[in-house]
């Protein structure tokens, strides 16, 4: 995994530094009108692209918390799958897009398909749309996948991480800017968590492995 510690994420650097090289040139030629369209862009895309420290409230060891930030839009009991539940998170160009590990554990497995944009009400949202796929096992063989599937949004969907790779709970691992993202959990979990909830990563506790 790429370090990713600094206040800007990665994903980031080339939008930003676009925009501030239009808002240089737009200055030297007295555009004033670009320049000031140009500013406000580079303004926005740090905030869209910003990488805040996240302090993870004392959990227990086997406890698992959310991936990244939005509101729990569904909880649906699965049935014929080798998952109980899955959460969904539906995240926007407020939220902060940096991925954080939900468990400390090693990616057993991981699929990033590039696909369209389109928006999450059409039909073909789930078929075409580009998304990543990825199963974390812990110490104790739990496991859980998690699924980050884009929406409309003008960046890529990053992962820094490659299989066999173990990290830390809270640990980045990732950017999605507008996305969803649906968290599949197995029989021997406790859900601590609401539809409707707004939640932040590494912060916000989805429940425990019992």
């Amino acid at each position: 995994m790429r370090n990713n510690l600094f206040i800007i994420a990665k994903s980031g650097w080339s939008t930003i530094g676009y925009a501030l090289l239009a808002f240089v040139i737009f200055s030297l030629l007295d555009l004033d009108l670009f320049a000031f369209l140009a500013f406000i862009a580079v303004v926005a895309f740090i905030y869209v692209f910003r990488n805040p420290e996240r302090v993870m409230p004392f959990y227990q060891s086997n406890s698992l918390v959310v991936p990244c930030d939005g509101v729990a839009t569904a909880i649906e009991q699965l049935e014929e799958s080798d998952y109980a539940y899955r959460v969904d998170i539906e995240s926007s160009y407020l939220n902060v897009g940096v991925l954080r590990l939900p468990m400390q554990a090693k990616l057993t497995s991981v699929k990033l398909v590039r696909g369209s944009r389109l928006a999450k009400d059409t039909k073909l949202f789930t078929l075409l749309n580009e998304y990543a796929k990825l199963v974390f096992t812990d110490d104790a063989n739990n496991s859980i996948k998690v699924v980050h599937r884009l929406k409309q949004s003008f960046t890529p969907l990053t992962i820094d991480i490659i299989k066999g790779e173990t990290l830390m709970q809270s640990a980045r691992y990732g950017f999605m800017i507008n996305g969803v993202t649906s968290l599949y959990v197995p029989n021997n979990f406790r859900l601590n968590l609401q539809v409707g909830q707004e939640v932040l990563a590494s912060e916000t506790l989805v429940g425990y492995f019992s």
